[in-house]
């Protein structure tokens, strides 16, 4: 699971969540960060892309460490 910054351009207001990483299937840099999730749902963040595959990876070493 990693933390991110969700944008919600109707109110123009910003939300943290919770975000199960396995269910990524794609992250893109358009200008926004888009990520895309295996069921087919968008997702914009203001998580720049490197930023949201940092937190990936290093939560996936967490799942191996132990």
């Amino acid at each position: 699971m990693i933390k991110l910054t969700k944008f919600n351009s109707d109110s123009n207001k910003k939300g943290e969540f919770i975000l199960n990483a396995e269910i990524i299937e794609t992250i893109e840099q358009t200008p926004d960060t888009v990520i895309t999730l295996l069921n087919g749902k968008k997702l914009i963040v203001d998580e720049k892309m490197d930023e949201v595959v940092r937190r990936v990876m290093t939560y996936r070493r967490a799942l191996h460490k132990y």
